[in-house]
């Protein structure tokens, strides 16, 4: 097995430990590795070449993200901000640590983590990818989870602030989704207004 492969099985057989289920098509599935596995596909549909920095970057972004939740930080903006910034620095050490131990050399290591920290965003072409692949992972899987415990208004900030992010193939591949329709008319109005 090669380093890249050693990597993706260790990624995937930690995400595989998140006590949160979510259901895909039927089968139950851990949360984490389900969005890992999303968000590989966006990367690979947005680039088919994708280097394979971009690859690792794409399968590890919330690696074991339930273990720091966000109802241990106080549930404000400040709250917010310092939570997602533990967060990305707590997925950079834990994906520097399985990088290392399947075999990869700090020029790859820290490719990952610059693009899992959003590092030179948006002039890196392969951060803008990944970016692009977040924000269609949201629109797709996550705004109807969002919008049952969320206000309206929040939402159609949510959905403003993806776009804003996104480039134009990936606002393209974003107006394809197959949305339920409520979340169509969501980002409907947030484009409109």
């Amino acid at each position: 097995m090669d380093a890249f492969q050693k990597a993706i099985k260790r990624f995937d057989s930690e995400n595989a430990r998140d006590p949160n289920i979510e259901v895909d098509g039927g089968v139950p599935q851990p949360r984490e590795l389900l969005y890992a596995r999303r968000l590989t596909e966006w990367v690979l549909r947005l680039a088919p070449e994708a280097s394979e920095s971009l690859r690792l970057a794409a399968r590890c972004q919330h690696i074991c993200r339930w273990m720091i939740p966000r109802e241990s930080y106080p549930m404000s903006r400040p709250g917010y901000l310092r939570w997602r910034n533990e967060l990305k620095q707590f997925h950079a050490k834990k994906s520097e640590a399985i990088l290392r131990g399947a075999g990869y050399g700090e020029e790859t290591i820290a490719k990952v983590r610059d693009l899992n920290l959003k590092r030179n965003f948006p002039a890196d072409a392969e951060g803008r990818v990944l970016e692009d692949a977040l924000c269609l992972v949201f629109l797709e899987h996550q705004l109807a989870a969002l919008a049952r415990k969320t206000t309206e208004e929040k939402l159609i900030n949510a959905v403003r602030k993806s776009w804003e992010k996104m480039t134009d193939a990936a606002r393209q591949h974003a107006l394809t989704l197959p949305l339920g329709p409520a979340e169509r008319q969501l980002v409907e109005r947030a484009l409109g207004e």
